[in-house]
């Protein structure tokens, strides 16, 4: 009688979480990588207060563009306006207090290779660097700050910056955002855009994720191969929504 073939060994299960795949990735700061929420709303609760402006309308203005233009949409005088613009601007230089990182961000950007990522930030360069540091965060190699572009977000400007300054096409990145200014901006760059946080307006079109817990670079990847990522489901959208 023939011996019984011994059984084959049962295949591994297939990873069940999307994979990603990116000549580079771009990420806004705050909001997105750093959590300055306490400090942003205190920060134009004040200037609301000064101007007798609704909090709520300038929140909602401020929201991913640059100190300079939220002050000079409430502000109708240049002078003032630009005195004020400064007066922000060295409070938000000043103060820390309660910045920290978005959940799973600081492992995430400790897995990815250098020079296949970059910030493209609202902010001026100084506040990205001290935010960053509080929330302790790397600085990359490449940080497009509002002091490097003409026009700010919903424009595309700083993303198409950022690109080039990697070395790679916009429309083979993933931007990672989480306000509708942003998004726009990452969208009209060509690039895939990915939401981080709570915003719901573009669900119908692009992915949104609560924070970075989950995401993980493979081992192989390299900024002159691109980056690969698994990610986990997304709260809504689904995965390679928005290209």
């Amino acid at each position: 009688m023939p011996k019984a073939q011994p059984a084959a060994p049962a295949a591994a299960p297939e990873d069940p979480s999307p994979r990603l795949h990116a000549s580079a990735l771009l990420f806004d700061m705050d909001g997105t990588l750093v959590d300055s929420t306490a400090l942003v709303e205190s920060t134009w609760a004040d200037f609301s207060a000064r101007h007798r402006t609704d909090l709520t309308e300038v929140l909602a203005y401020a929201h991913g563009r640059p100190t300079r233009e939220t002050v000079a949409h409430f502000v109708a005088d240049p002078e003032l306006a630009a005195s004020e613009t400064r007066r922000l601007v060295a409070h938000e230089q000043s103060e820390t207090t309660g910045i920290t990182e978005i959940p799973g961000a600081r492992v995430f950007l400790a897995e990815l290779p250098r020079g296949s990522w970059g910030i493209v930030t609202s902010a001026d360069r100084k506040l990205a660097e001290v935010r960053l540091a509080a929330a302790g965060l790397p600085l990359p190699e490449v940080l497009v700050s509002a002091d490097d572009v003409v026009r700010g977000k919903p424009h595309p400007e700083g993303y198409l910056r950022a690109a080039a300054l990697l070395g790679v096409e916009p429309g083979g990145t993933i931007v990672f955002e989480d306000s509708g200014a942003g998004v726009r901006a990452g969208l009209a760059s060509g690039a895939r855009t990915v939401v981080i946080g709570g915003l719901a307006e573009f669900d119908e079109v692009v992915e949104r994720h609560a924070d970075f817990r989950g995401f993980r670079v493979a081992a192989a990847s390299s900024a002159a191969t691109g980056v690969s990522l698994t990610a986990p489901e997304p709260l809504v959208g689904r995965a390679g929504a928005g290209r």
